[in-house]
């Protein structure tokens, strides 16, 4: 197997295996997936950037099996930065990539998914983003669409800026942007009371249940992520599954696209997607208190 050697951020990164294929059934390989992360480089790292990371990696392929990987191997280069961050009994010394050269540094590590907290290293406890997860209930994408423009009307009526992206998996998540004030904790509570009203106006639709059993065919509207040590897919991630599927952030008018589900891009063609400006360039913007928003909440 070939190595590739690509300067970045100052550094001669080595591909090792570039000629590996990750994804058997679409021809693609380690150093195509090094190639996509360094093309959305700019894009991506601010998403990345001062946050501990949960890595996917697929050392044999995606049909080899994965593991999901927190602490930092001893063999990773002392140029990775690191952060050590309290668990139960312990601590983990988790990933943070904040450089192009650790982005594709990850990539030949055949971290095809770097999976990222909704907080940052310096205040792990105080997220900066709140995220809503929706997954359709079966095939059809329309629930999904529905849900988004009205969580997204909810949340206009609680004066919280959201911005909308493709998970490169089943579906959408809804992304408000927090000022860090309120911990984890608060902020959960926050987004299950947001999931109950919007719930409670459309019944028939969506719920909150978190067991399948008592959803009734419902669109579950997932708050699980809002909480220390969770993670959610940053914009412009390959996802392990067919096709190399690639998480995209979107603006809101695209919403009724007809084309538009959670797989609408992929790495073969988001390359057309790039041409583009970034619909989240001014997104989701200044992070915002729940203070305010959590009073127009209780009175609705």
């Amino acid at each position: 197997m070939t190595t590739t050697a690509i300067r970045a951020s100052g550094r001669t990164v080595e591909i090792k295996r570039a000629g590996k294929e990750l994804f058997p059934d679409d021809g693609i390989t380690k150093a195509d997936l090094a190639d996509h992360y360094r093309r959305v480089g700019p894009r991506i790292l601010p998403h990345l950037r001062g946050r501990p990371l949960m890595l996917e990696r697929h050392p044999d392929g995606v049909g080899g099996g994965r593991f999901m990987q927190k602490d930092v191997p001893g063999h990773f280069p002392d140029w990775v930065h690191r952060c050590e961050l309290p668990k139960a009994g312990g601590t983990v010394t988790y990933p943070v990539c904040d450089d192009l050269a650790t982005l594709l540094y990850l990539a030949g590590q055949a971290c095809i998914t770097p999976h990222r907290w909704l907080s940052k290293a310096d205040r792990p406890d105080h997220p900066d983003r709140l995220v809503f997860d929706l997954d359709p209930p079966g095939d059809d994408f329309e629930p999904v669409r529905r849900a988004a423009g009205r969580l997204r009307e909810l949340l206009d009526e609680l004066a919280l800026p959201a911005a909308l992206m493709t998970t490169g998996s089943r579906g959408l998540h809804v992304v408000v942007p927090l000022d860090r004030r309120a911990p984890f904790d608060d902020v959960r509570a926050f987004a299950h009371d947001v999931a109950e009203v919007l719930a409670g106006r459309y019944p028939e639709e969506l719920t909150t249940a978190p067991r399948k059993q008592a959803r009734g065919g419902r669109l579950y509207l997932d708050v699980q992520r809002n909480g220390y040590g969770q993670t959610a897919v940053p914009p412009y991630a390959v996802r392990a599954l067919p096709g190399a599927p690639v998480a995209v952030p979107l603006s809101w008018s695209e919403l009724d696209a007809p084309d538009l589900t959670g797989r609408r891009w992929t790495l073969a063609t988001v390359g057309e997607r790039l041409e583009e400006d970034d619909p989240w360039k001014e997104e989701p913007g200044r992070g915002r208190s729940l203070n305010p928003a959590r009073g127009r909440l209780a009175k609705l």
